[in-house]
């Protein structure tokens, strides 16, 4: 590989990721994982709390989440019996008095919202700095039930980030013009970004001038929202989580008001679904460049590029 192909690995950013989807974790279950370059388990505590470990036991080394068991709030290994509280802290040894100091496993911060578990994601293990948003309409009775997407990728996450910041690609890569410019705000310590759109949209019950909003919260959580259609409602929340730097999974979350689910809420759900497929191909054959040739079309993706860095704990981002 000469020097103009060289590909500049992204390490893996910092943040809250979904790990899954709450409807896929009953009470004692244990699931098996693979986030953030490390292996993990998930499990369900009788009590219903969603409890997130590292995946291999200090003793000897078994995975917690092949053939471990959940004991009321505790998860118990499938070699020798040993058992971990929600705090990673081994809290019964069969026929030991004792327990040493050193066995635990790392623990991590969960939290459940938006019909997602999410897992709180730092480097250098400091604390959230920013909260997940919560999404108002989802569950609401005059809104459809949540539908709910996974697509696996083999990109660096912040290459689905970029691509909200890169209009121009709209019109080559899913043949439609490019959207209208977007204003774009830095707000909340500078963690948070809204987009804003206003367009004509035509529809099967009129034409009218609407705003289309993009939130973003760190790499990993955003939400699209269309306003201006007098009663009606779109949402798209989307979540991505880091595999490992080099793979990463999507999980979408769209709903529409009840009242255009039938006239054309089921195409933009799945316009939307089919619109991320024809960008697919375009990031698993492409390489990143931490200092590409930018154009004067490029300014947001400037900026979305000096925005990135301050979710990197590692040298390299952005």
């Amino acid at each position: 590989m000469n020097a103009s192909q060289t590909h500049h690995a992204l390490p893996i950013p910092n943040g809250w990721f979904a790990v899954a989807w709450s409807r896929d974790l009953e009470a004692g279950q244990v699931v098996k994982l693979r986030c953030f370059d490390r292996d993990l388990a998930l499990y369900r505590t009788r009590g219903g709390k969603a409890v997130l470990l590292d995946a291999y036991c200090p003793h000897l080394g078994a995975h917690l989440a092949v053939g471990g068991r959940v004991f009321g709030e505790t998860l118990r290994c499938p070699f020798h019996g040993w058992r971990f509280d929600e705090s990673g802290r081994c809290v019964e040894i069969p026929h030991c008095k004792t327990i040493p100091p050193l066995a635990r496993v790392k623990s991590w911060e969960v939290l459940e919202r938006n019909a997602m578990i999410y897992a709180w994601r730092h480097a250098e293990d400091k604390p959230p700095a920013w909260e997940v948003p919560t999404i108002d309409v989802s569950g609401q009775p005059d809104w459809t039930p949540p539908r709910l997407v996974d697509i696996d990728v083999a990109v660096p996450m912040q290459e689905l980030a970029e691509n909200n910041f890169d209009p121009v690609h709209f019109e080559f890569v899913h043949g439609t013009p490019a959207p209208p410019p977007s204003d774009y705000e830095y707000a909340g310590n500078g963690r948070f970004v809204r987009a804003v759109s206003n367009m004509t949209r035509e529809t099967p019950i009129g034409t009218f001038d609407t705003r289309l909003i993009r939130e973003t919260f760190g790499l990993g959580l955003s939400t699209v929202v269309s306003e201006g259609i007098p009663g009606v409602g779109t949402m798209l929340f989307v979540s991505v989580t880091p595999i490992d730097a080099t793979h990463s999974k999507m999980r979408w979350l769209l709903t529409v008001t009840k009242n255009i689910a039938d006239d054309f809420g089921e195409e933009f759900m799945t316009g939307i679904v089919n619109g991320v497929m024809m960008d697919v191909p375009i990031w698993e054959n492409k390489i990143h460049r931490d200092k590409p040739v930018l154009c004067e079309t490029d300014k947001d993706i400037g900026e979305f590029r000096r925005w990135t860095r301050q979710f990197y704990s590692e040298v390299g981002g952005g």
